[in-house]
């Protein structure tokens, strides 16, 4: 069985690519984390992947709580978005050029998540949350921005600015390369603190466009709002002019059918949705209501433009996407997987005498080694990052794949079973009793 499988794993294949990839790639991979720097060793490269597990080049099989992390909510290769995107590549490949297609993927979008009236399709989160920052800018006339500490979006440079997911497993405050004064107009503020926000409204609210912030941070693990925060952004941004920005580029359609939108009842002025809007192909989007969203050229003077937006391979891979997740039980389903594994892996530490916190959202998870709860950067920071890389180890020889970094989230798809769940909980307590023992 998979969970009680502790024979060394074969990794020659993958140490001899990881070598090939170094000469060529920097680092020998294409984004940071997946050079398990943070957790140390070899990464394996994957040969393929199907419904919850993938498959390495050396013949090992895990089960995948990594997900390309986060777009693949229905699992590896769902056959609906599998035949949806080989029928969209048998017409061409890209058009740069309107179809229906993109229409349809943004009607779904705006029938699915409370106060979205219009839509722009991009290629990459980080390209969602810069043209929604610029927008806002555009429309308060307005350069300020507040955003969180941990909190990451994207790779622009005005927001390298204390951010969480491989900055902070790299342990980069900031990025070399981003001149200071292209971060000279960000204010960073501590994740759940109301107040915070406030006294830096108090101090600079005429200036600020727009706060932008991860409603459920997913990039320093997985952390939720305490009660009333989200509230309060909402509240100072309209006090002050200022407008508020969920990033859901991670969240969206993930913490419920309608995103942290739907979750909370908080309605922000712009939104950016990412992964799972488009079904594992490179497409995202920024998103909100109509008289901000016309600011955006060319209805309006905001430029932004891209040559692969709204490609139709991409946008078949989300509509296929969404319409499986509007099945009715589909999500609720994926949601209770969710908490079956954070609830078994809870039992299971505390049977070891672990001290770990592992909390789900929707369909997401995630967990740390420490002593009391999370609710901000710092206290994710002062999680057992070393004991995090022995569990993973650990974790990988037994067959399960989670996160290769303690500040990054979980993810259950439609494709995780029951037994999936029991292989790994399984899998976790016999790592969590080695632990305790050393």
């Amino acid at each position: 069985m998979t969970g009680t499988r502790v024979s060394p794993r074969s990794t020659a294949r993958s140490a001899r690519a990881f070598e090939a990839a170094r000469a060529v790639i920097p680092g020998g991979v294409n984004s940071p984390v997946r050079a398990f720097r943070a957790v140390g060793g070899t990464p394996f490269f994957v040969d393929r992947g199907w419904g919850s597990r993938i498959r390495d080049i050396d013949g090992n099989t895990y089960i995948d709580y990594v997900l390309s992390w986060g777009p693949l909510i229905l699992g590896h290769a769902h056959p609906e978005v599998v035949e949806a995107t080989t029928r969209a590549l048998e017409m061409g490949t890209s058009f740069g050029a309107p179809t229906v297609a993109e229409t349809e993927l943004a009607e779904l979008i705006t029938e699915s998540v409370p106060g979205v009236e219009q839509v722009r399709l991009v290629s990459s989160g980080t390209e969602a949350t810069m043209s929604a920052l610029r927008l806002a800018r555009a429309a308060t006339g307005r350069d300020k921005i507040v955003k969180f500490a941990g909190c990451y979006h994207g790779h622009a440079d005005l927001l390298l600015v204390q951010a969480g997911s491989g900055v902070a497993t790299l342990g980069l405050p900031d990025s070399p390369g981003v001149p200071a004064g292209a971060t000279a107009d960000t204010i960073v503020a501590p994740f759940n603190d109301v107040e915070a926000v406030r006294a830096i409204f108090e101090e600079h609210g005429e200036a600020i466009a727009a706060v932008i912030v991860e409603p459920v941070a997913g990039n320093m693990g997985l952390v939720p709002p305490v009660d009333g925060f989200l509230q309060g952004l909402r509240e100072l941004t309209a006090a002050h002019g200022a407008l508020l920005i969920f990033d859901e580029v991670m969240t969206g359609f993930r913490v419920s059918p309608a995103g942290a939108i739907g979750l909370y009842g908080i309605q922000p002025d712009l939104v950016t949705f990412g992964k799972v809007v488009g079904g594992g192909f490179p497409l995202a989007a920024y998103a909100g209501r109509r008289e901000i969203m016309e600011h955006v050229a060319p209805s309006g003077p905001m430029y932004q433009a891209g040559t692969l937006s709204g490609n139709p391979v991409a946008t078949a891979a989300g509509i296929a996407t969404l319409r499986v997740l509007r099945r009715p039980g589909v999500w609720d389903a994926i949601a209770a997987q969710a908490d079956r594994l954070v609830q078994g892996l809870r039992r299971a530490a505390r049977d070891a005498g672990i001290a770990m916190q592992a909390t789900s959202v929707g369909t997401m998870a995630g967990m740390f080694f420490l002593d009391g709860p999370v609710r901000s950067y710092d206290d994710a920071r002062r999680s057992d990052t070393g004991r995090y890389a022995r569990f993973f180890t650990a974790l990988l020889d037994r067959g399960v794949y989670v996160a290769p970094s303690q500040f990054e989230a979980l993810f259950l798809s439609s494709a995780h079973s029951e037994a999936d769940i029991e292989e790994t909980v399984a899998a976790a307590a016999g790592v969590f009793r080695e632990l305790s023992d050393r």
